[in-house]
C-alpha cells in the first residue's frame, strides 16, 4: 500500500512530500490563472494575458526542469535498443 504513494513521484526523482508541495504548487498557479481567467470573462481589459502566461509558465516548469526516470517497460526497451 506504501508503495502507492512513492512510485509516481520516484517516477520524476522526488521524495513523496517533494512531490506533494510541487503538485500544491502547479494547483494554486492553475487556481489563481483560472480565476484570472473567470475576472478576465466579466471584465475584458483585466488580466489580459494571465490565463496564457500561467499555462506557459507551468508548461515550462513541467517539461523543461524534470528529468524523469524510465518506467519498467521504458527501461526493456532501452535495454533492447542496447542504450
Amino acid at each position: 500500500m506504501f508503495r502507492r504513494f512513492t512510485d509516481h513521484p520516484a517516477t520524476v526523482n522526488e521524495t513523496y512530500f517533494e512531490h506533494m508541495r510541487m503538485a500544491f504548487g502547479f494547483g494554486g498557479s492553475m487556481l489563481l490563472g483560472g480565476l484570472a481567467c473567470i475576472v478576465h470573462g466579466f471584465f475584458p481589459w483585466l488580466c489580459l494575458t494571465r490565463g496564457s502566461d500561467t499555462i506557459r509558465a507551468l508548461s515550462h516548469r513541467m517539461v523543461s526542469h524534470r528529468v524523469a526516470r524510465p518506467t519498467g517497460s521504458d527501461r526493456a526497451a532501452a535495454v533492447a535498443a542496447g542504450n
